[in-house]
């Protein structure tokens, strides 16, 4: 089975010219001008970019998905590449009815009809890795039924298995290969997969985000209902709206596309730097729009999260971009541990600024901030910053959220949109209410521990003034045997005298 799915792969291949593809990696160029020789018949109007998305759309949703973790990749891929493969979309067409109310039907343990109301058989979105039906539960509460897809789980080891060969063998006999980091990267979408395939992992990541944004006016999230929930099954409230891509439903339904727009990159901000927790996965087919103007979120497979020392850098690095201070970007970098420590300041400076002044040549409102965090990424990769996966999620995202933004307004100027945000951040994080907050957190811990103040300062005075004494004891014995042996040296030494003058006197004598 295994050789006929790497047989297909290699057919599909070689009809979208993939293996011409991999030849122009190679820096020399002979191998291309050899292949040009070889295959001189071949010719392909089509760009190599829109060869390797037809291609990997050929071979199924798994590759499908494998296309679309490499768009994430910037830092690795050329542009023309990446773009591409940032066009993939599931278009995969619903798995049978039948097949779904089995998965519930082994789920819950009795007849889909005894757990829901109303559960319609239709499906109304299908990915590669589950499908949605609507229904209701016993009280009459409609929700969205999320169903992994049958079999899902052998097919991606079947097809992981066939990655990672593939990975090792580039590896292992093709240099420049190495430079793209195949082992890693197939590494990486095996974790992103995973995920992926546990729906209680899902849920948990829409409740933690509908948390965050409780009562928020900008941002609807789905409940969860945990009761019904499996890793094969996740259920939801059922939500309402316009799909975001269909900008006239929108305006027929009376929405400020501008304010909208700038409601995105409000909302964007806020999961990054006051939450630390993001949707990474906003695509279009993932976000609605409600009647009354808020956004809704959908989809949470894909979920980024940033620490501290994330967001502050990143809040550093986007005011000092707009303040055009590369010198404090690159202390950024620096003092974040993201490039050796023994770097040379000046030379970082001078590398950042030389990418990043010819963007700033452009009015304001056609710079691209998801551009300039890739292009910083590849600048810092010159002097051996490690690539960090939580910063490639954020920069994919915030791609999303550009591209989506200037579709609603074209006159959107995210620099100045996300500007404010961003210094009332950091005055929050470095001034007094940065302080107050501190304090703020950290009192319930004091008000549990002042009253053990006495009982521990006691403890640690006895303990101190016991090594203390311990310390004496063991002083005072190493100096009883220092004089215990002083005194039998000195004995020693007047027998040894009084041998050696009764020896003289002898010899005298």
């Amino acid at each position: 089975m295994r050789l006929f799915r790497l047989a297909r792969i290699i057919t599909v291949g070689l009809r979208f010219g993939l293996d011409q593809v991999v030849l122009e990696a190679d820096p020399s160029g002979r191998l291309l001008r050899l292949w040009h020789v070889l295959f001189f018949w071949r010719r392909f109007a089509e760009p190599r970019a829109v060869r390797l998305r037809r291609a990997l759309e050929s071979l199924g949703p798994i590759f499908v998905k494998f296309g679309q973790m490499l768009s994430t990749r910037r830092d690795l891929l050329p542009p023309d590449i990446a773009d591409e493969l940032a066009l993939l979309q599931d278009r995969v067409p619903p798995f049978p009815t039948e097949q779904a109310l089995k998965v519930l039907e082994d789920f819950y343990g009795r007849p889909v009809d005894a757990v829901f109301i109303n559960f319609e058989r239709t499906p109304v979105a299908s990915a590669s890795v589950a499908q949605v039906h609507f229904a209701e539960l016993p009280n009459g509460t409609e929700v969205a039924v999320k169903i992994l897809r049958p079999g899902i789980e052998r097919v991606i080891a079947h097809d992981m298995a066939l990655l990672e060969t593939a990975a090792i063998l580039l590896d292992r006999v093709w240099p420049e290969a190495r430079r793209l980091k195949p082992i890693e990267v197939v590494a990486e979408f095996s974790k992103y997969l995973r995920d992926e395939l546990d729906l209680m992992r899902e849920a948990a990541n829409c409740s933690q985000l509908r948390r965050n944004f409780k009562d928020s006016s900008l941002l609807l999230v789905p409940e969860v209902y945990w009761d019904w929930c499996g890793s094969s099954v996740m259920v939801m409230e059922r939500m309402r709206g316009v799909p975001i891509s269909q900008i006239e439903a929108l305006r027929a339904q009376g929405t400020d596309l501008s304010l909208l727009s700038r409601a995105g990159v409000e909302i964007f901000f806020t999961q990054v730097f006051r939450d630390g927790f993001f949707h990474a996965d906003m695509h279009p087919g993932n976000i609605f729009v409600h009647r009354d103007g808020r956004y809704i979120a959908l989809d949470f497979g894909i979920m980024g999260t940033l620490n501290e020392e994330d967001k502050n850098y990143l809040a550093q690095n986007f005011l000092a971009f707009f303040k055009r201070d590369y010198r404090r970007v690159a202390l950024a970098h620096i003092e974040a541990g993201w490039v050796p420590a023994k770097t040379r300041v000046d030379e970082f400076e001078a590398a950042i600024r030389t990418v990043c002044e010819p963007i700033f040549d452009k009015p304001l409102k056609d710079i691209s901030f998801g551009k300039t965090l890739l292009r910083l990424f590849q600048t810092a990769r010159r002097f051996e910053m490690e690539v960090q996966p939580q910063l490639v999620l954020l920069q994919k995202t915030l791609l999303n959220i550009e591209g989506l933004g200037r579709q609603l307004d074209p006159e959107l100027d995210l620099w100045k949109t996300a500007k404010p945000f961003l210094e009332r951040w950091m005055n929050e994080r470095m001034g007094w209410r940065a302080l107050l907050r501190g304090v703020r957190d950290e009192a319930p811990a004091w008000a549990g521990m002042l009253p053990q103040l006495p009982r521990l300062a006691h403890q640690s005075l006895t303990e101190s003034a016991r090594a203390y004494r311990a310390q004496r004891d063991e002083l005072d014995r190493m100096n009883n045997t220092l004089r215990r042996q002083g005194r039998v040296l000195v004995i020693a030494s007047i027998i040894v005298v009084a041998l050696v003058t009764l020896e003289l006197y002898r010899r005298l004598v």
